[in-house]
C-alpha cells in the first residue's frame, strides 16, 4: 500500500500498548519485527492502571492493540480503558475473528478491527490504522457502521468504481453479485442507468463539498426489489490515486413499507375528514336553497370545489322511470358532455342505483363493461379512474341520482360511501321539503283531476267484483318505504274485504279498524302504490274514490309543476290514466291566529274548557300530573262526561289539522 514508505519513517521510539492474555504473544514479536515499534505488553486486568501510569509519566503510546477473541472480554476491556485512550487509536486484533467479535469491537468504540491469516499482513493493517487515519474519524465511521448502517459498506472511487466491498453474512444471500465480485465494477454495471446516475451525482457531491450526503435508492435482489438508505462519507486520503467515499447503507424496505402504510392511512383519514367536511357544508347550504334546481346545482358545484372530485352531475327520474340529465359541474368537461348526450337506458350503473336504491361504485371506469363505451372514451380523455352513483331519495321515493367521478384510484372507501349515502338522503329530503313548501305556502295551486280505468290494486278488483265504493282517507309511508293507507269501503262488510285482501298480491298487511253491516274502515300496507309516485312530485291528494273498477283522483301540485311529467308518472303505474281537468285554485294563506279562531269556532264551550283544563293541569304529561277524575271534579261533571267532551274536542282539533291537509301529508 502507499503508506509503506511512510511507515518506515516512524521513529524507533514509537510504542504500541498490546493488551493480551499471553505474555509471549506472537503478535508482539511480529509488530516489533515488521514495524520496528516498541511493544509494551499489558494483561487485560491491569490495562487501565498501566495506561494511566505511563500517561502520568508523559509516555502516550502511538496505538493500543487488544488481542482477544471473546466479545465479552473486548467490551469489558474497552469500557475500562476508554477514559485513558483519548485520541489514541485502539485496534482489536483477535487470533480468530468472526462477525460477533467484530460487532462487539466496533460497538465498544474500537478504531479498527483487524484479522488476517499472515502475521505480516495483520501487522500492516494494524499500523495502517494507527498511523494513517485520525482516531476520532475512524471510530465515528465504525460506530456508524456497527450501530446505524450494518447491512453493507463499500469504498467507491470518484469514477464510480467499487474499491472495497463488505456485506453482513446474514444479508449476503440477497445480492445478485457476491460482495467480493463487486470490487472493480462500476455503478453503471450494477444499477439501472437512472439509478446509477443518481448515485454517481451523490458521490460527486460528497467529494466536492466534503460533507456527508444521504440518499435512498432501490436495488434488485434475490428477494425482489428492495429499498436502501445510504450515508456517503468522503475520505480525505486518496486510494489508488483517486478520491473516494465510504458508502454505508442499510436495508430500509420494511421501514419504507411501514411508512407507506402509515402515510396511506393518514392520507385516507385526511381524505375522509375532507369528504365529511364537504358533505356537511353541502348539507348546510341545502337548507337555504329555494328550488330543486338550486339544490342540485349547489350539490354538484360544492363537491367539485372541494378538489376531491373532477366532476359531478344529477339526473332526475322521469315519469317513465328513465333518467333525465338536470345539471353538472366540474373540470371533466368531455365526460359531462358525453353524459348529457348519452342514452339514459345505456347508463346501467345509474339505472341500477335507481331500481335498487343502493350506491353503485365503479372502481375502474375504463375497464367496467357496465359503463357505456362513449362514457369510457370520455373518461379516458379526462383522466377519470373511478365513479360513484348515489340514489337521491327520501321516504321511499327516489328522485334521481347523483353521480360523482374522480381521478384518484383510492376513491370511495366504505366511510366515503357512508358520507355519500347521507348526502343522497339529505338531498332527497330537501327536494321533498321544497316541493311541499312550494305547495304549502303558495296562494295559488294547480288542481288536477284524473280518471284511472283499472289497475292491479285491491281497490280496483273489489269494486269490479262487488257493488261497493272505496275512498282513501289518508296515505303515508313508513321509514322503510312501505306504503300504508286508511280506506273506507261502502257497500261491503269488513270480513269479506279481509278475505279478499289476504290473497291479493298488492297487499302486504291488512287490519280492520271498523266493521259495520255494509261499510268498514281498514288499514292497508302496500309495497307499491301511485301514492309514492305522487309524493315524488310534491302532490297532495285531495280525494280518491274508486267504484266500478275506475278511480277518480283529485290532487294539488305547485303552480309551476310540470303537469305532463306528473301525468306520465301516473301512467307509469296505472297504464289507462287520463287527465280530465286542470284548474288554478286559490289557497288563501291564513295566519296562525285565524287558524286558531277557526278551530275554536268548531268546539263547544264544554269541549274547549275540557281541553284547556286537561292541557294546563298536566293530563297529557307522562306521568300525568292530574287524573281524569280530578278534571271532572273541577268541571263539576262525571268522569265519563268529561272523557266524552275530551274525545270529541280532540277529534275536532285533529280533524282540522289532518282534513285540511288532504289525503297525504
Amino acid at each position: 500500500m502507499e503508506n509503506r514508505d511512510a511507515m518506515q519513517d516512524v521513529t524507533n521510539d514509537a510504542t504500541v500498548a498490546l493488551i493480551t492474555e499471553s505474555p509471549d504473544s506472537e503478535l508482539s514479536a511480529a509488530i516489533e519485527t515488521v514495524a520496528s515499534f516498541d511493544v509494551r505488553t499489558i494483561p487485560p486486568d491491569r490495562a487501565l492502571e498501566s495506561l494511566r501510569e505511563t500517561a502520568s509519566e508523559g509516555e502516550v503510546p502511538s496505538g493500543i492493540v487488544l488481542e482477544a477473541d471473546d466479545p465479552a472480554t473486548i467490551r469489558s476491556v474497552l469500557a475500562r480503558v476508554q477514559s485513558a485512550t483519548q485520541a489514541t487509536p485502539v485496534v482489536v486484533a483477535p487470533a480468530k475473528g468472526d462477525e460477533h467479535t467484530a460487532a462487539a469491537a466496533l460497538r465498544a468504540g474500537a478504531t479498527e478491527y483487524v484479522t488476517a491469516d499472515e502475521p505480516e499482513a495483520k501487522v500492516n493493517r494494524i499500523i495502517d490504522a494507527i498511523t494513517e487515519l485520525p482516531a476520532d474519524e475512524t471510530a465515528e465511521y465504525h460506530r456508524i457502521l456497527a450501530n446505524e448502517l450494518p447491512d453493507e459498506a463499500f469504498v467507491i472511487g470518484e469514477d464510480g468504481t467499487y474499491l472495497e466491498s463488505k456485506v453482513r453474512p446474514d444479508t449476503a444471500t440477497l445480492y445478485t453479485t457476491a460482495a467480493g465480485e463487486l470490487v472493480g465494477k462500476s455503478l453503471e454495471s450494477v444499477f439501472p442507468a437512472d439509478v446509477a446516475e443518481r448515485l454517481q451525482s451523490c458521490l460527486e457531491r460528497a467529494i466536492e463539498t466534503g460533507a456527508i450526503q444521504s440518499i435512498e435508492y432501490g436495488a434488485d435482489t434475490t428477494e425482489g426489489w428492495r429499498r436502501y438508505e445510504a450515508r456517503v462519507v468522503p475520505i480525505e486520503r486518496r486510494i489508488d490515486g483517486q478520491r473516494a467515499v465510504v458508502w454505508l447503507a442499510r436495508d430500509i424496505t420494511e421501514r419504507a413499507q411501514r411508512e407507506r402504510r402509515l402515510q396511506s392511512r393518514q392520507d385516507r383519514l385526511e381524505t375522509v375528514n375532507r369528504i365529511n367536511q364537504v358533505v356537511r357544508q353541502v348539507i348546510e347550504t341545502l337548507v337555504e336553497a329555494p328550488t330543486q334546481a338550486a339544490i342540485e346545482r349547489k350539490v354538484c358545484e360544492q363537491l367539485v370545489e372541494s378538489e376531491l372530485y373532477c366532476g359531478a352531475w344529477i339526473a332526475e327520474r322521469t315519469g317513465e322511470g328513465e333518467l333525465s340529465y338536470r345539471t353538472g359541474a366540474g373540470t371533466a368537461e368531455t365526460y359531462l358532455e358525453a353524459v348529457e348526450s348519452c342514452d339514459p337506458e345505456d347508463q346501467r350503473p345509474a339505472q341500477h342505483a335507481v331500481r335498487s336504491g343502493e350506491i353503485q361504485v365503479i372502481d375502474d371506469v375504463l375497464g367496467d363493461d357496465s359503463v357505456p363505451e362513449e362514457l369510457r372514451e370520455a373518461a379516458r380523455a379526462d383522466g377519470i379512474d373511478a365513479a360513484v352513483v348515489v340514489p337521491i331519495s327520501h321516504g321511499g321515493t327516489t328522485y334521481g341520482v347523483l353521480a360523482v367521478v374522480a381521478n384518484r384510484n383510492d376513491t370511495f372507501s366504505e366511510s366515503e360511501r357512508s358520507g355519500f349515502q347521507l348526502l343522497g338522503e339529505t338531498t332527497g329530503f330537501t327536494i321533498s321539503a321544497v316541493k311541499n313548501r312550494q305547495l304549502l305556502f303558495s296562494d295559488t295551486v294547480l288542481e288536477l283531476e284524473f280518471r284511472i280505468d283499472g289497475g292491479e290494486t285491491l281497490a280496483f278488483d273489489l269494486t269490479t267484483e262487488y257493488d261497493c265504493t272505496i275512498a282513501l282517507e289518508w296515505a303515508g309511508s313508513t321509514a322503510d318505504g312501505r306504503i300504508f293507507q286508511y280506506v273506507t269501503v261502502d257497500g261491503l262488510d269488513g270480513e269479506t274485504v279481509l278475505e279478499e285482501a289476504e290473497d291479493h298480491d298488492s297487499i302486504e298487511e291488512c287490519r280492520l279498524i271498523y266493521d259495520g253491516t255494509d261499510s268498514c274502515t281498514l288499514e292497508i300496507r302496500m309495497g307499491e302504490s301511485g301514492v309514492r309516485t305522487l309524493a315524488h312530485h310534491g302532490a297532495t291528494i285531495r280525494d280518491i274514490v274508486v267504484e266500478n273498477g275506475s278511480a277518480s283522483l283529485l290532487i294539488e301540485v305547485p303552480r309551476d309543476a310540470d303537469v305532463r311529467e306528473v301525468a306520465e308518472a301516473l301512467k307509469f303505474v296505472y297504464e289507462d290514466t287520463k287527465l280530465e281537468a286542470r284548474r288554478e285554485v286559490d289557497h288563501p294563506v291564513r295566519t296562525a291566529a285565524e287558524r286558531r279562531d277557526d278551530v275554536f269556532g268548531k268546539l263547544t264551550d264544554r269541549q274547549l274548557t275540557t281541553l284547556r283544563l286537561a292541557y294546563y293541569s298536566g293530563f297529557f304529561d307522562w306521568p300525568r300530573e292530574s287524573t281524569g277524575e280530578e278534571i271532572a271534579e273541577a268541571m263539576d261533571v262525571s268522569p265519563p262526561t268529561m272523557h266524552q267532551h275530551l274525545r270529541k274536542g280532540l277529534k275536532t282539533v285533529l280533524g282540522e289539522l289532518f282534513e285540511e291537509s288532504g289525503g297525504t301529508v
